[in-house]
């Protein structure tokens, strides 16, 4: 805990960025019967059948003011290592590392970088990384919760169909907020942790 919370204290450093990064699955939902327009004296109103059109995946770096959020199929190696290659080779090409906030998820390793790319590509990438990871049971530490919050409460509320409708809903509100420059305001440090949750440390 206190290396993630140490790590969001230290000041902003272009060569040593600062990413967080999360996945949340959205069900694709079909309706199968027409959606019953809202009329007076009635919300409206789905039916509570539904097609399901399989889940997607979403990656968001959220601090320093933008996010990016890629849709994927699945929560693979593949999935994991494809995102790592962008880190390192577009949004952060000259940086010497990239320091990662992530959670404990099995393909969040080095490993899977291996499996998606050849040796000497996955080394490359993996060089430039540096993974920092929440404690079991720690992953509200991980500021892209807070932003899969947002796009959750924004613009995912509802139900989508399709992976198209999805991308275009969630590209809308990323470029809104990258525009704006939207940030999280993080103020719980080491300290703080010290005196809030000190039954956590060894007595």
């Amino acid at each position: 805990m206190e290396d993630v919370l140490d790590l969001y204290a230290e000041p902003d450093d272009p060569q040593r960025p600062k990413v967080c990064l999360d996945e949340k699955s959205k069900q694709l939902v079909a309706d199968i019967r027409p959606v019953q327009p809202m009329k007076h004296g009635y919300a409206e109103r789905y039916d509570y059948e539904y097609k399901r059109n399989g889940t997607r995946n979403r990656f968001i770096e959220p601090q320093r003011g933008w996010r990016h959020v890629a849709v994927t199929e699945r929560r693979t190696a593949q999935d994991f290592a494809q995102p790592m290659q962008w880190l390192v080779d577009q949004a952060y090409p000259p940086a010497e590392v990239i320091r990662v906030v992530l959670d404990n998820l099995n393909t969040h390793r080095s490993a899977s970088l291996y499996e998606a790319f050849e040796p000497a590509e996955a080394r490359r990438i993996a060089r430039r990384l540096e993974f920092h990871y929440t404690p079991k049971h720690g992953s509200w530490l991980n500021m892209a919760e807070m932003e899969l919050s947002v796009f959750s409460r924004q613009c995912l509320d509802r139900r989508i169909a399709d992976e198209d409708t999805l991308r275009r809903e969630v590209a809308a509100l990323e470029e809104e907020r990258n525009r704006v420059q939207a940030t999280i305001n993080w103020q719980f440090t080491s300290q703080d942790a010290r005196i809030k949750l000190k039954s956590l440390y060894p007595s």
